[in-house]
């Protein structure tokens, strides 16, 4: 949920040249004139949804904690928040990046009070925070009780205190005008979740969103908004491509011979997407407190990844994980 190289004065150039030319054909897109806010979106999933609600017309603001000038917990700083608003700008929409630490009550309070006062509306909230995976790696399958209090308080704290306080000053904005998404993002679907994670606080931070969603569904549905949440499947994040398999999207596959369930991995513009789609749909209602994967989106969609392929990975991982012979091929 945050970071990258600085961009030269002609790049930016550049770049601006290119979304005066991407408006013409997204000033009357499906989502022209809403308002969303992607929290956490410095890479990943999050900067993929912020791209593709611009590229749909939207106005989009993308919060983060890695800057140009700062760096996150996280320690990539090879993707900034800036560089985020860039990109959904160069997509069509218009980027709005606003450094944001989202366990911060008062810097949230502040960022939605500017939304109100610069458009007076938000239709979109996507709750992405997290940037957690470095608490994970040093689990090592310990029990609840062998495992450091102080990084499993963090882990809940990333994922799930940071969503509460967001959409706590958010969804007030978010109400005033009915057909308003809630969406929340986080990894599993309420069925594969229903299985223990192995790791108790990793467990509880991505069953606690498909919670919220359910819980806010409920209380939004009264004022014609709806909540979701929604899942990638094995995400090629560039933090998992670098980090964890030493890859780039080009050479992705040589990484299946390490992991091979990487042959059903997806790129995070695959879930962009679907979210997009999902957002512009003028019956999202129907989904109101549903658990939704990528694969799920797309068929209901019509949106494919990148390389023109539907992944499936939830399914996918269901048979193979029970023990059944099954080929990535067939779910892609």
């Amino acid at each position: 949920m945050d970071q990258g190289t600085q961009s030269s004065g002609c790049t930016r150039t550049r770049v601006n040249e290119q979304a005066e030319d991407a408006r013409v054909t997204t000033q009357d897109g499906p989502l022209a004139g809403r308002i969303a806010l992607v929290a956490g979106a410095t890479r990943g999933a999050g900067r993929a949804m912020a791209v593709e609600l611009g590229r749909a017309g939207a106005t989009v603001y993308v919060t983060g904690r890695t800057t140009r000038s700062s760096v996150s917990e996280v320690g990539r700083a090879t993707e900034t928040i800036e560089e985020t608003g860039e990109l959904v700008t160069q997509a069509g929409g218009e980027g709005i990046a606003v450094p944001t630490d989202h366990l911060e009550a008062e810097q949230v309070r502040a960022l939605v009070e500017r939304i109100d006062r610069e458009h007076g509306r938000l239709d979109v909230l996507i709750n992405d925070v997290w940037g957690g995976e470095h608490l994970i790696d040093i689990s090592g399958g310990k029990k609840m009780w062998e495992f450091g209090l102080e990084p499993g308080m963090r882990m809940l704290r990333l994922g799930v205190e940071s969503h509460i306080i967001t959409s706590h000053f958010a969804l007030p904005l978010l109400v005033r005008n009915e057909g308003g998404l809630l969406v929340e993002v986080t990894d599993g679907t309420a069925e594969s979740n229903a299985d223990y994670r192995g790791s108790f606080y990793y467990d509880l931070t991505k069953y606690a969103p498909i919670r919220m969603a359910a819980g806010l569904g409920q209380e939004l549905k009264g004022f014609g908004c709806a909540a979701v949440s929604v899942t990638p499947g094995f995400l090629r994040s560039e933090q998992m491509l670098e980090s964890a398999f030493g890859v780039t999207e080009e050479n992705w596959r040589d990484a299946i011979a390490k992991e091979p369930y990487f042959a059903i991995s997806e790129t995070p513009t695959y879930l962009g997407r679907g979210v997009a789609a999902l957002a512009a749909d003028p019956e999202r209602a129907r989904f109101n407190g549903r658990s939704l994967d990528s694969a799920t989106l797309a068929r209901e969609y019509g949106v494919t990844d990148v390389d023109g392929s539907r992944p499936d990975c939830w399914a996918f991982l269901k048979r193979a994980l029970a023990g059944e012979e099954v080929d990535a091929a067939d779910y892609r």
